[in-house]
């Protein structure tokens, strides 16, 4: 679920017909979105490329005016003048002790999921960003773990019920994909439940945290604690080779191969 073309085609293609799905970009940004769909409206894709774009001008120009935005590793300062979606990132950075940039795909993913439901009425939505999930859902929802070689990848996951919504769901890895991680997890798994517009935010900032911090699958107990107990963290997944580990409040989803429960 995390980073990479082949990652977000594939992601897509398990979505099933749960969803009117459509595809909405501008420049890098390239989300994936899915609605119930009696909610779907033909608008929803200008609407969407149109959310995008303001997020992606936004965010250049607050790194223009502010560099260390987008080079630190590290939390900043906050910033009471910055954009919305950068006051997202910057709080979400703060609390998993990551960088801002830590934060953006899921940040993108919110503002972007929130804004369509609020404008047309969703009553279930999906907006992917780069593996990075936004959910507003009223029927259970089972996620699978994409952690690349890894003998457990998308065999493993988590079954989120429906009173969790609006939730994010974002991960991280140190071997798949073209993101940045200081470890070498397959997957982290965050899911965040922090108010409708920054928990995906958060849960990008978490899923980062808890990745740098494995680097060998004897790091994965010691990295599930470091989210233990946060405002916000619903639950954390970690899969390293052959192993992994889970905390929190969602149960464990066994999947078949083929992507079955």
């Amino acid at each position: 679920m995390a980073g990479g073309e082949y990652l977000r085609r594939h992601y897509r293609e398990l979505m099933g017909a749960r969803f009117a799905a459509f595809a909405a970009s501008y420049k890098e940004t390239d989300l994936w979105i899915g609605v119930d769909p009696g909610s779907f409206s033909g608008r929803m894709e200008d609407f969407a490329s149109g959310l995008a774009r303001k997020c992606r001008l936004e965010l250049e120009s607050y790194i223009a005016r502010r560099p260390e935005f987008r080079a630190s590793l590290v939390p900043i300062a906050d910033d009471p003048l910055a954009p919305a979606i950068a006051r997202d990132m910057l709080a979400a950075s703060a609390a998993a002790g990551v960088g801002p940039m830590a934060a953006v795909a899921g940040a993108v993913a919110e503002r972007i999921g929130a804004a369509l439901a609020a404008e047309f009425g969703c009553r279930e939505l999906v907006v992917e960003n780069g593996g990075d999930l936004w959910l507003k859902f009223e029927e259970p929802m089972d996620i699978a773990v994409f952690a690349g070689s890894s003998p457990l990848s998308e065999r493993v996951g988590v079954s989120i019920p429906p009173e969790l919504s609006p939730l994010g769901v974002c991960t991280s890895s140190g071997t798949v994909g073209p993101s940045l991680s200081l470890g070498r997890a397959d997957a982290a798994m965050v899911a965040c439940r922090a108010g409708a517009f920054r928990s995906a935010a958060l849960a990008d900032a978490w899923a980062s945290a808890v990745g740098n911090a494995v680097g060998e699958a004897s790091d994965i107990e010691d990295s599930l604690g470091l989210a233990e107990g946060r405002e916000g963290l619903v639950s954390v997944l970690v899969v390293k080779g052959e192993r992994m580990g889970i905390r929190g409040g969602l149960p464990l989803k066994l999947f078949r191969r083929d992507g079955g429960p």
